[in-house]
């Protein structure tokens, strides 16, 4: 069998999702690839997708959400997907040369894209569309996708109130490596990285681009009652990682005149200067927290199965790998649109808790660590909540599809 995948890099879990399925495929002997649509149709309209979702999504939450509303009009919809229409011939070379026996999507632009060349009969290859949020948008539906893979089952009426067949939707979950679903020895893991592995350990997770106030945070947690240690990953966040590993080491924040200073003789400084850079002396932070800090990493499995609970942005990719370890999630920064969907359901489903900025985050947290029985209770409600036949159950409906 071979396969193209096609996804998108506008956020993390799309591809992810793409090359979970991909390594499945492959190492069952077939033949998948992951093709980046947009980068694939043209560089410069990948980069400027990608940088306007980022910059609106992070920056000006309040415009994404308007935006995302009015994406899910019917007839909107119609009107603004109508673009990918211009640029799905693009795609014909790549099916034309590779052939394939199905394609699958992780990306409503490619949905999109593929859907328009069968309605024009350009191709006739069966479409699998992979969706990884766990609650439905208009801009995954498309009138030529052959089966839907959704992350649960609460997804299916709500899809077929938006046309879509109930025989065409499966709620398989969203594809996480099988890594995530494979059980480590926790203590062994904590001692290997220097943590206690009597401790509650707590692990925060900036995500792809990082989340603004990991920081302040951090510095919230130290004030907690109960003894808990700390894990937190950066992801590919170079100054978050620098900012943290400054305050972890000296309890201070790293700002941007103790950088300049810093770079600075303070010999080489008249003594009035030396009197003005006294005047912002921080007031120190006291770290009571045993703190492992990691820089971007390939092994979120181990850290996750190492852990009592995850602090975290509600990704989809993010919170399907913490589901597979059965790791109870504590939800920030919800980007609003998808994310704030996604946490509303693990919120439902008694999966995750919410914190609300500004909101004592720190006393929930502390809830969670001084009641072992609650946090057991929302570890059950992720152990119920089993998908660790999702790859699997693609691969049999993929072989179903093309039979």
């Amino acid at each position: 069998m071979k396969i193209i995948i096609l996804s998108a890099s506008t956020g993390g879990g799309h591809m992810s999702a793409a090359n979970c399925v991909k390594d499945y495929f492959n190492n069952g002997g077939d033949q998948a690839e992951v093709i980046d649509t947009l980068e694939y149709i043209n560089h410069m309209l990948n980069k400027t997708v990608t940088e306007i979702y980022e910059y609106v999504a992070i920056k000006h939450p309040t415009l994404w959400k308007m935006i995302y509303k009015t994406a899910n009009n019917k007839k909107l919809n119609k009107i603004i997907f109508g673009t990918n229409n211009l640029i799905s011939k693009k795609l014909l070379p790549l099916i034309e040369t590779q052939k394939p026996d199905l394609i699958i999507s992780t990306h409503p632009f490619a949905t999109e894209m593929v859907s328009s060349l069968k309605s024009e009969n350009k191709i006739s290859v069966p479409l699998l569309c992979i969706m990884t949020d766990y609650a439905p948008h208009r801009t995954w539906i498309s009138p030529n996708v052959d089966a839907y893979i959704v992350a649960n089952e609460e997804m299916v009426p709500l899809m077929k109130d938006m046309d879509v067949p109930k025989e065409k939707i499966y709620p398989f979950g969203i594809p996480v490596d099988n890594d995530f679903f494979i059980q480590k020895n926790r203590e062994e893991e904590l001692e290997k990285i220097g943590l206690n592995s009597k401790l509650p350990t707590v692990l925060i997770m900036a995500g792809s681009c990082g989340f603004a106030n990991v920081e302040k945070m951090y510095t919230k947690l130290q004030k907690i009652l109960p003894d808990f240690q700390i894990i937190i990953i950066t992801g590919k966040n170079k100054r978050l990682f620098e900012n943290l590993k400054h305050l972890i080491s000296t309890g201070k924040r790293r700002r941007k005149r103790d950088i300049f200073l810093s770079k600075i003789h303070l010999k080489h400084l008249h003594s009035k200067h030396f009197k003005l850079s006294k005047k912002f002396k921080q007031k120190k932070i006291n770290i009571t927290k045993p703190t492992k800090l990691i820089y971007y990493t390939h092994e979120v499995d181990k850290y996750m199965q190492m852990s009592d609970l995850i602090i975290t942005k509600p990704g989809g990719l993010t919170i399907s790998e913490a589901l597979a370890c059965n790791l109870p999630m504590a939800l920030f920064e919800a980007i609003p649109g998808q994310e704030e969907e996604n946490a509303e359901f693990l919120v439902s489903k008694n999966m995750a808790v919410k914190l609300i900025s500004g909101e004592n985050e720190e006393k929930i947290i502390s809830n969670l660590i001084q009641n072992p029985q609650q946090l057991n209770f929302l570890k059950h409600n992720c152990e119920n909540f089993d998908k660790s036949n999702c790859l699997k159950n693609i691969y049999d409906l993929s072989r179903k599809i093309i039979s």
